[in-house]
């Protein structure tokens, strides 16, 4: 990025992190919205279905929903059920622009494969006295995720818009 030239106004900063509880909100919210529907929408086959059955039952209208959510309604809206409810919205970085499909499909197959293990690495830590997790460093200390995203508030993110419109 190029310095400012002198006498002219430096470009607005991208908008800060959201706060930790406001995003973890977020995805509780998520969480119980892709189970329910999930729920709802296998409740009626499940009757009928062994335990295995009902898992894959399960596991498919709610990955389904976690898809439309977390991508197709991310890309349209600027965030998911949860983010939305909460005030938050994803941008991309440096320029604070809206995230494209394929960085979201990235994030969510990411979050696929990190969420689970969360627990395990959170019971490790606390067992081995071991300090931060190691995983915490790829999503949190860095203010972004791994495919360079980051979730702010949408009032944060409304005064950005309109500082970079007057500058």
């Amino acid at each position: 990025m190029l310095p400012p030239v002198p006498g002219q106004r430096a470009a607005p900063r991208v908008p800060p992190r959201v706060g930790d509880m406001r995003r973890y909100l977020a995805v509780g919210l998520d969480g119980y919205l892709c189970l329910v529907t999930g729920g709802l929408l296998a409740r009626p086959y499940v009757v009928t279905a062994d335990i295995a059955e009902a898992v894959g039952l399960l596991l498919g209208p709610t990955l389904a929903f976690s898809f439309l959510n977390h991508v197709v309604l991310t890309a349209l809206a600027g965030g998911g059920a949860g983010k939305l409810i909460m005030g938050i919205r994803v941008i991309r970085l440096p320029d604070a622009g809206r995230p494209g499909p394929g960085r979201l499909l990235r994030r969510w197959l990411y979050g696929l494969g990190r969420l689970p293990l969360q627990p395990w690495y959170a019971l490790r830590a606390f067992l081995t006295n071991s300090g931060p997790l190691p995983l915490s460093a790829l999503w949190s200390s860095g203010h972004t995720d791994p495919t360079g995203l980051r979730q702010v508030r949408r009032s944060d993110l409304t005064a950005h818009r309109n500082a970079a419109a007057h500058h």
